[in-house]
């Protein structure tokens, strides 16, 4: 799950972005486990503001990848669900060029939500490229077939050192059924100790009835602890 521009896989899960695990030249297993203020997927809240735990595994080698992530969700009083599991694979890799190419698909799955109908799928592609040796950007469109709902994403990253870097993004979510919306966020990942730490600020453009703020889009920062295995 995940974005080109260099970023923990968990790390920009809970930003609200995808990151694809490295492809590697023989068969790897890797694994994290994470803690956040909140889940923030696509600049909106998946657990109604309130602490997130989540863990994944994954496998890479030369030709493709595989993985699962899991964290805990609550959308409110009108949702049973309590976790969302997902599962997701595809193929990357780099070109002589530089150029970096990754398409898949992803499955979001909500076992406990008994008759809600909330799982669904997409399929993905996206393109990376490193301008400098530290600065690299990127991009990405999801598409549910389903549903008809196309997300696309920006991202620009700079690498100050090995332990410190920072980023941005972009996203525009547009509905089959309307209420559109674009997110944004800006944050910075530093390294030590064997963990990743993760501050970051989003917002959106979603407004309620008289352009008033709508609970889990407004403005917010969030702050991950992640750690990493393999």
């Amino acid at each position: 799950m995940g974005k080109i521009v260099s970023r923990a896989l968990v790390l920009a899960a809970m930003a609200g972005a995808f990151t694809t695990p490295t492809v590697m030249a023989e068969g790897e297993y890797s694994a994290n486990i994470g803690i956040a203020s909140e889940y923030v997927w696509r600049g909106v809240s998946q657990s109604d503001e309130d602490l997130a735990i989540w863990g994944g595994v994954d496998y890479a080698n030369e030709y493709f990848y595989l993985g699962t992530w899991a964290a805990n969700v609550d959308f409110g009083p009108g949702s049973d669900a309590t976790f969302e599991w997902d599962v997701y694979g595809g193929f990357s890799d780099t070109l002589e060029s530089g150029l970096t190419w990754d398409v898949g698909v992803i499955a979001y799955f909500y076992p406990d939500a008994d008759g809600e109908d909330l799982d669904f799928y997409e399929v993905y592609g996206g393109l990376g490229f490193g301008l400098t040796e530290a600065l690299e950007v990127g991009g990405y469109v999801y598409f549910d077939p389903d549903n008809e709902n196309t997300y696309v994403e920006g991202t620009a990253g700079y690498a100050f050192n090995d332990s410190f870097g920072a980023d941005v993004s972009l996203g525009s979510y547009s509905f089959d059924g309307g209420d559109d919306y674009v997110n944004w966020s800006v944050g910075g990942t530093y390294s030590a100790a064997g963990l990743d730490f993760d501050l970051r600020y989003w917002d959106t453009d979603i407004e309620g009835p008289g352009g008033a703020e709508v609970d889990g889009s407004e403005e917010r920062i969030v702050f991950s602890v992640t750690k990493s295995f393999g």
